[in-house]
């Protein structure tokens, strides 16, 4: 029998009571998988990922990120992180969820999974606080140009000036993502891309807590975590022994169909990382947790994070 308990914790923001969730398992916890959601969700829609580690012994946690889902404050502005630094602030809010999980369960092997914008967020994480853990599960990734990146960011600086921090950036957001459906014949949504089980899309499309539009300031946060991966002192201060495992669709156009995927894979290998590894699955769009095969993704995911568990037990 899974427990599910919901609670609250400070950002650093100073400002913000942050939703989180755990999925306890009944008995011993073997192993801690936390996960970083990505852009314009929550992190309850993991609820089935947690559920199926949680049969077998692994607790499940995660919060919702500033502007998103339960953490959003009483001004409704989704999409709006926070004034200061937020692409850092979002950093430490995973590693305060990340340290209160292992008061409360120390000495447990501890994993993290980012998709998605979690991805850029976790890939931050590695080269900060990348020791602390047992390994990483980046999905859905994608990697962008140094120029692209810049430019966007000089983009939504320049809307900053004159539109303010909590503008809804409908034109970046056309710039960033209005190509996303190009390779899907017979589109029946804007929001194709995401998935190739048309109940997932639909109930994306109807959750009032999914597909807002960033802010100006949302996606500066964005473009800074991007900013971030691009710089090689950066990509050099991860742990170079932590294993790190990606996976993704092939038909993700947020990593590019692969491509994307696979230029992250290869700057993690140029900087030394020597314990990495890759899965492209065939025919899955951008949320490769939610397809139709999840199941056999799940099932990829189990033997791979118990790896790190008996590592972690030698």
């Amino acid at each position: 029998m899974v427990r599910k308990e919901e609670f609250t914790f400070d950002s650093r923001d100073g400002k913000t009571k942050l939703h989180a969730v755990r999925w306890v398992p009944e008995g011993k916890v073997i192993c801690i998988v936390q996960i970083v959601h990505g852009m314009a969700e929550y992190i309850e829609r993991y609820e089935e990922l947690a559920q199926y580690l949680c049969e077998k012994g692994i607790l499940v946690t995660g919060e919702d990120h500033l502007g998103h889902g339960k953490s959003v404050g009483e001004d409704k502005c989704y999409g709006y992180f926070c004034e200061q630094d937020p692409a850092t602030v979002v950093v430490r809010d995973v590693h305060r969820l990340k340290k209160m999980t292992q008061e409360e369960y120390p000495g447990v092997p501890y994993v993290i999974l980012g998709h998605s914008m979690g991805s850029f967020i976790l890939r931050n994480y590695l080269f900060k606080y990348g020791t602390g853990i047992q390994g990483a599960i980046i999905c859905s990734t994608g990697s962008k140009s140094k120029l692209l990146v810049k430019s966007c960011k000089a983009l939504a600086a320049v809307q900053s000036v004159f539109l303010g921090q909590r503008h809804v950036a409908t034109f970046i957001d056309r710039l960033a993502f209005g190509d996303y459906n190009k390779r899907i014949s017979d589109t029946k949504t804007s929001f194709d891309w995401l998935c190739t089980d048309e109940a997932v899309v639909n109930a994306y499309l109807e959750d009032e807590l999914c597909g807002f539009t960033f802010t100006v300031n949302g996606f500066t946060t964005l473009f800074t975590l991007l900013d971030r991966l691009n710089q090689e002192e950066n990509l050099k201060a991860m742990p170079l022994d932590l294993p790190v495992h990606f996976i993704a669709g092939d038909k993700d156009p947020v990593g590019n169909y692969g491509e994307g995927v696979k230029k992250a894979y290869d700057d993690f290998t140029k900087v030394g990382m020597r314990r990495i590894s890759l899965k492209l699955y065939a025919g899955g769009r951008h949320e490769i947790l939610n397809e139709k095969n999840k199941l056999q993704v799940y099932e990829d995911l189990y033997p791979w994070i118990m790896e790190r568990v008996k590592e972690y037990q030698l």
